[in-house]
């Protein structure tokens, strides 16, 4: 059996959506459809059943999975053994923020770039409390995003970078701030804020968010949200614009180009880690394997 073919079943597989694998895939469906067709026919058993309630894979089906994963993982070992192996070519997708693409892209793909120049790159940016459920959804093929304490199964990462999270706030708003370094008097007047509740400026979802909402319970305090917006970019222009007081990662703050316009303020929140992710199903695909092979 080709491998493109055993490649199309188990994205089909995953998705179990004949449209969503033939967008993905970059092929048609009648092809999808006949290429499933020939591994039934092959295999001498009906591997999904399509109901009127959408497709599910047949008990053959799954055990079919199991085959084709262990036929693909062999495959890639045989590959990568090879004393000459042929240049990798194709498109590896991979999402990151804005900030990420900026500070960490760059050392994590330059190892790869310089073994497989052949390799195109397509980076996807947006909100980073969607890294993780674009990647498990097949949207990307690897993630730079925030690890939470529980990883789901279905992924792997490595870590590449440890960042605290950071309160902010304009620094129009506090005149005793000199050189960048927060007064005493300062200090006072963000405890005294804290225990007014605010106002803040938060993610409107995911790690970070989840990591000011536990402080807050810490501190005793029952915030005033003033915004939430969907990315740490758009948060740091509202706080510089005085709409309140943020939390962002360190990583965020130092390379965001209002930095001179805001002040960190005391607080002892928990630090978020950063890593390179994938689906753990993948790691046998020779794009995937060889930026997993070759990380920093």
């Amino acid at each position: 059996m080709e491998h493109r073919e055993l490649e199309l079943f188990l994205h089909l597989a995953r998705t179990l959506n004949y449209g969503r694998t033939s967008l993905e895939c970059h092929v048609s469906a009648a092809t999808l459809t006949r290429t499933i067709q020939r591994l039934e026919t092959r295999v001498g058993a009906q591997l999904l059943d399509r109901g009127p309630r959408g497709v599910v894979l047949t008990a053959e089906g799954r055990r079919f999975t199991t085959y084709a994963e262990q036929a693909l993982e062999l495959w890639a070992d045989y590959r990568a053994a090879s004393a000459e192996p042929p240049d990798l070519t194709g498109e590896l997708r991979i999402f990151a923020t804005v900030t990420a693409c900026q500070t960490l892209l760059p050392g994590l793909l330059a190892p790869l770039r310089e073994a497989h120049p052949q390799i195109r790159l397509d980076i996807r940016t947006g909100d980073a409390a969607a890294a993780l459920a674009r990647l498990d959804e097949g949207e990307v093929d690897a993630a730079v995003a925030g690890i939470p304490h529980r990883l789901p199964h279905t992924l792997v990462t490595h870590p590449v970078a440890i960042t605290d999270l950071v309160l902010v706030t304009a620094r129009d708003t506090v005149p005793d701030a000199v050189s960048g370094a927060v007064s005493d008097s300062v200090s006072g007047a963000v405890s005294e804020g804290v225990s007014g509740g605010g106002p803040y400026v938060v993610p409107a979802r995911g790690l970070v968010r989840e990591s000011a909402f536990r402080w807050f319970r810490k501190m005793g305090v029952k915030p005033t949200i003033a915004a939430e917006p969907d990315g740490h970019e758009a948060l740091l222009a509202l706080v510089a614009l005085g709409c309140g007081v943020g939390v962002v990662p360190r990583l965020v703050l130092e390379s965001s180009a209002v930095r001179d316009q805001l002040v960190e303020l005391p607080a002892d929140l928990e630090p978020l880690t950063i890593g390179l992710c994938a689906r753990r199903a993948d790691l046998h695909r020779p794009l995937v394997a060889a930026l997993w092979a070759l990380r920093p």
